[in-house]
């Protein structure tokens, strides 16, 4: 499977032993890949299988870490969802559940049940199998075009993507030992604009914020519902550093046991995930080893086009204390 930069949303799972970073990598053949190759390799895990009417299967990556990212059976249950409706309805919202860890060595089996064909809006339930087991369970809502009342907020200044360090650039520089996550293939371009708590190993608290640009690392066909997985593959990648900022804690680092529970999406407006696009997130509150975030994702035109919450079970190794 292709791993997220930071390891914030690392395993369709939760609970005692599921979910969370993996500490290594899956043994599979080839290379890492990066650039346009690693991104056709993601439009291939997106491109589902369909072995029966409303059944799709979907394989991960040569080389992965221990546990499917969750982002991509997100993406892949999206996809699953989208080919049983028609293409001129579009995904407006999605809410999905990470059940138990993924098994990256196995093909992930994709249920869909047509839950609502309306005039307008369409649903769809997806169920995620593996071992007998449902892994990830999503409901998506699509709908017809409508003009109506239409306002956002601008987005907030941050420096351009170009002038900002590649993860790439930040590994190569980086003087503290990097997470495995490192070592997996690339299809999203991330420039964050602030270090990333992977990267931060001062122990210091920071503010419960995260900005990053991101895009596909390369071109992806002309699909709405493709451009639409592929945000919602990335969405799963940076959001949950948000929530380990304030206690001097870095994601990916062996201090924390990660896991994303939930997540939910909504679309705003079109837009190309392999164009530039910037991705807000903080979190309002963290307890009881759950930790929530909010994202907000604007197109470098300064466009709304998708806002994202997730609920994280994060776990601590050692004893850990805001401001420590």
């Amino acid at each position: 499977m292709t791993a997220p930069e930071t390891g914030t949303g690392t395993g369709a799972g939760a609970g005692d032993g599921a979910g969370g970073p993996a500490d290594g990598l899956v043994p599979g053949g080839g290379a890492p890949l990066s650039g346009q190759a690693a991104v056709d390799e993601l439009i291939g895990l997106l491109d589902l299988e369909q072995i029966e009417v409303d059944i799709f299967r979907g394989v991960s990556p040569k080389v992965s870490l221990q546990r499917v990212f969750g982002g991509q059976v997100a993406g892949q249950a999206l996809v699953a969802a989208g080919r049983t409706v028609p293409a001129e309805r579009r995904v407006h919202s999605l809410h999905a559940y990470f059940i138990r860890a993924g098994d990256p060595s196995v093909p992930i089996v994709y249920q869909v049940d047509r839950v609502r064909d309306g005039r307008s809006f369409t649903t769809r339930r997806v169920s995620a199998v593996q071992h007998g087991n449902v892994i990830f369970t999503l409901s998506a809502s699509f709908k017809l075009p409508e003009s109506g009342l239409d306002h956002q907020l601008p987005p907030p200044p941050v420096p351009a993507p170009e002038e900002l360090p590649t993860s790439a650039e930040l590994a190569r520089a980086a003087t503290v030992p990097l997470p495995a996550f490192s070592r997996v293939s690339r299809p999203v371009d991330l420039r964050w604009v602030d270090a990333p708590s992977w990267l931060d190993r001062s122990g210091e608290p920071r503010a419960p914020h995260s900005s990053v640009w991101l895009r596909a690392d390369g071109v992806l066909p002309d699909d709405p519902l493709l451009h639409v997985c592929v945000l919602t593959y990335a969405s799963d990648m940076t959001l949950l550093d948000s929530v380990v900022r304030p206690h001097g804690v870095g994601l990916g680092t062996g201090e924390l046991k990660v896991a994303s529970l939930d997540h939910a999406m909504w679309f705003h407006r079109p837009f190309r995930a392999d164009e530039w696009c910037l991705y807000v997130s903080d979190s309002p509150s963290a307890s009881d080893a759950r930790g929530l975030a909010t994202g907000r994702i604007w197109s470098r035109d300064g466009r709304h086009v998708a806002s994202v919450v997730q609920e994280g079970l994060i776990r601590v190794r050692r004893t850990v204390g805001a401001g420590r």
